[in-house]
């Protein structure tokens, strides 16, 4: 019981009864909430003791470690609650520390290893993300705006909160820096009759942008390019990111920010959307690192705002959002949930373990591990944008931007 012995040196908070590949089971610390696990095989269990923050989630979504009593989320939760006294653990601090040497290597994103890490995780299937994503499919962190709110409505307040930030004007040429489905670009197109230029590194992305693009009779003012934003060479009166930054990596920040600059004209405004961690820099867990999002990394400001500066770059706006993303998250679980069965026929069980591991793990690492999402605007001019915040809780109520009216090409063809 190698596992179990490890589980009963870190965990205080919250109770785990382990049963072997013996039989034999042992119930390690204390209080809510309470799970039982069974661990297959004795290769499974050595591997557990000397390598958790990896091997929990691979034995769990290959079969080999199950959840007999309680559910994942309890587990989760508890490895959650307890993960600074497994940081203690001298074996851990051996592989966290190697993972820390190692993290620009980990990080290092040039232009083919890009596109390989956003091919693994945003060329999944179309039906996948239809269910458990929005009509506009923002797959970034929605605003909720009162406790009620749905997960739709969050995602619009979203964009409209990201378009007074961006103190859009009719004309204006506005870059989409990750744009992933098209949903932002098209709204902003539609809500200040400004030109929106996205680019990804994902084909299926690129792909169904365009057609919505099309469907919504809006090619003529956005367009969407299959490009690097590193090989652009025009200037835009505004730069969005959303959801983008985690995949840049900390060694090519100099690089992005850079970017930006070159690509703002003089008097142009940029807004960067991304998750963060509070507690300073840190790695990327490393079953996530594998398996869901490989070369990604969530900064610490301490490590994103040096760089800015060294930028010439003005912060003139910077909002932290803290459990937003936890409720976004917790809406994505539960809408994926109900379409399992779905899932499971299109990929099989193994893939449904391994993205239910996914959205559980995101959704309490905002709850209780210190990630966040921060929006920071950027300007050349230190006159760029007003001097108080009043114009973003103005533009917001001002604005009702039809989101929905937008075609999906996806509802079309069904309807034919």
């Amino acid at each position: 019981m190698f596992f179990a012995k490890l589980l009963a040196r870190v965990v205080s908070k919250g109770t785990i009864s382990v049963i072997d590949p013996a039989g034999k089971s042992r119930t390690v610390g204390s209080g809510m909430p309470k799970v039982t696990l069974r661990v297959h095989d004795w290769r499974t269990d050595l591997h557990l003791a000397v390598h958790p923050t990896m091997a929990a989630g691979e034995a769990y979504m290959n079969g080999r470690l199950t959840i007999e009593d309680g559910t994942l989320y309890d587990f989760v939760e508890i490895a959650s609650r307890n993960l600074d006294d497994l940081a203690s653990h001298p074996v851990q601090r051996v592989i966290d520390g190697v993972s820390a040497f190692l993290r620009r290597v980990q990080q290092h994103n040039p232009l083919h290893r890009a596109q390989r890490n956003v091919t693994h995780h945003y060329d999944l299937s179309d039906r996948l993300y239809e269910s458990f994503l929005d009509p506009q499919r923002q797959y970034s962190c929605a605003y909720f705006t009162h406790p009620e709110m749905g997960l739709d409505a969050a995602q619009e307040a979203k964009i409209r909160h990201i378009a007074a930030k961006l103190l859009l004007k009719p004309g204006q040429r506005v870059l989409d820096i990750g744009c992933g489905w098209g949903g932002l670009a098209l709204a902003l197109a539609r809500m200040a009759d400004v030109e929106v230029l996205g680019v990804t590194l994902s084909v299926g992305q690129h792909k169904y942008a365009s057609e919505r693009a099309r469907a919504a009779g809006l090619e003529d003012r956005v367009r969407f390019e299959l490009r690097d934003y590193r090989l652009l060479d025009e200037e835009f009166d505004r730069v969005v990111s959303v959801g983008m930054f985690e995949h840049v990596g900390v060694g090519h920040y100099g690089e992005f920010f850079g970017k930006v600059r070159t690509l703002l004209k003089p008097d142009g405004v940029a807004l960067l959307h991304s998750i963060g961690r509070h507690d300073g820099p840190g790695v990327t867990n490393p079953w996530i690192r594998r398996y869901i999002f490989p070369g990604g990394y969530s900064p610490a400001l301490s490590e994103v705002l040096p760089v800015i500066e060294t930028e010439r770059l003005w912060a003139t706006d910077i909002e932290i959002l803290r459990l937003h993303y936890a409720e976004t998250l917790r809406h994505w679980r539960e809408r994926f949930e109900k379409h399992r069965a779905e899932m499971a026929a299109l990929y099989d069980e193994r893939f449904c373990r391994m993205w239910e591991l996914y959205l559980i793990g995101s959704e309490l690492s905002f709850r209780l591990m210190g990630h966040m999402v921060f929006q920071i605007q950027l300007a050349k001019d230190i006159e760029a944008v007003p001097l108080t915040r009043d114009y973003i809780g103005a533009f917001e109520k001002a604005s009702t931007p039809a989101l929905r009216s937008v075609p999906d090409p996806k509802a079309k063809a069904k309807a034919n």
